[in-house]
């Protein structure tokens, strides 16, 4: 029973990949149309589209709108009951429909003509009406759908959403669209994480963070450790600059070595070369230097190499930059 499910699967995606391998010979001079349209849309992309075509139609217009082309979906049932009125004369409509003659969509056609707004049609049905009538008909027919019953959308629907892939990252690619420009439309996630996210906004500073002089004691500088909870606290000379770090590992080390913490000034136990960093940093750069050198804390130092601030890889954890 097992195998029969794995061979039916496989149909399925063979079925489907060798669909979407034949858009590579569609990508013609209609493809680029498209995209001048689109690239001079001054308004939004609309985005329409019945049934499993509308749930396509969403995808597309969520793709659209993170990569620099703004976009919306819209119902065409709703339209036909008031959300027309979304469409200005500033915009472009892509309207998805396999046959090509969906009732919610056709009714929409005369509405779209009289406002003069740019029609670009995805339908598996060039002889269709939306594809006739459509300034710019991308043709995405299929051989047959991936249900056995050529029923259920299933090859139709990847070549749509295929299409509106293709069109999207054309003009990303056209607009010069960055990935800064994508992380800002993606603020809470990962991406936009790692490339917006900036060391000032997780570090301690002022009465947070840890300092003491290099001429204080152990016992000095394990108080301050202690106070601040950082597992280290900076340590800077007579005039104020950075010196170095003392760690816990410095502690553990210091008192393996059985020196007296009540007496042993600071300098002598003290790590000197530091890693720093500036305010500013990226906290995508500030974790790469941690995971790179092995540390789990930076130093922020000032342009006189004056300790501003500590940076501690959990604050980059707790900010979901990894």
């Amino acid at each position: 029973m097992h195998m029969k499910f794995s061979k039916l699967a496989l149909a399925v995606i063979e079925t489907e990949a060798q669909a979407v391998f034949g858009l590579l010979q569609r990508i013609d001079n209609q493809f680029e149309m498209a995209c001048e349209m689109l690239l001079a849309c001054k308004g939004r992309v609309v985005v329409t589209g019945m049934g499993k075509s509308g749930h396509i139609g969403k995808k597309i217009a969520a793709t659209f709108s993170s990569t620099g082309t703004p976009a919306f979906f819209m119902h065409p049932g709703e339209a036909n009951h008031g959300d027309l009125g979304m469409i200005t004369r500033q915009d472009v409509v892509l309207a998805i429909s396999n046959s090509g003659n969906t009732g919610e969509i056709i009714t929409l056609l005369p509405l779209l003509k009289r406002l003069e707004v740019p029609l670009i049609a995805l339908s598996g049905n060039p002889e269709s009406t939306l594809a006739k009538i459509a300034n710019v008909n991308l043709d995405v027919s299929i051989h047959h759908e991936a249900c056995p019953l050529g029923l259920a959308p299933t090859t139709s629907t990847t070549v749509s959403l295929v299409m509106g892939d293709a069109l999207a990252i054309a003009l990303l690619q056209v607009r010069g669209f960055s990935a800064e420009d994508f992380a800002r439309s993606h603020p809470g996630g990962t991406i936009g994480k790692r490339l917006l996210l900036r060391v000032d906004e997780l570090c301690h500073r002022g009465d947070l963070l840890p300092i003491v002089s290099e001429e204080a004691t152990v016992r000095e500088a394990l108080l301050e450790v202690t106070a601040k909870k950082l597992g280290m606290t900076c340590v800077v000379d007579t005039a104020g600059l950075l010196a170095g770090i003392y760690t816990d590992g410095d502690i553990r080390r210091t008192l393996t070595n059985q020196y007296d913490i009540n007496i042993t000034p600071l300098k002598q136990v003290m790590t000197r070369n530091c890693r720093t960093i500036a305010l500013g940093t990226l906290a995508a750069e500030a974790l790469a230097l941690m995971q790179k050198h092995s540390i789990t804390s930076l130093v922020i130092i000032d342009e006189n190499n004056r300790p501003e601030a500590v940076l501690h890889l959990h604050d980059l954890l707790r900010a979901g930059v990894f």
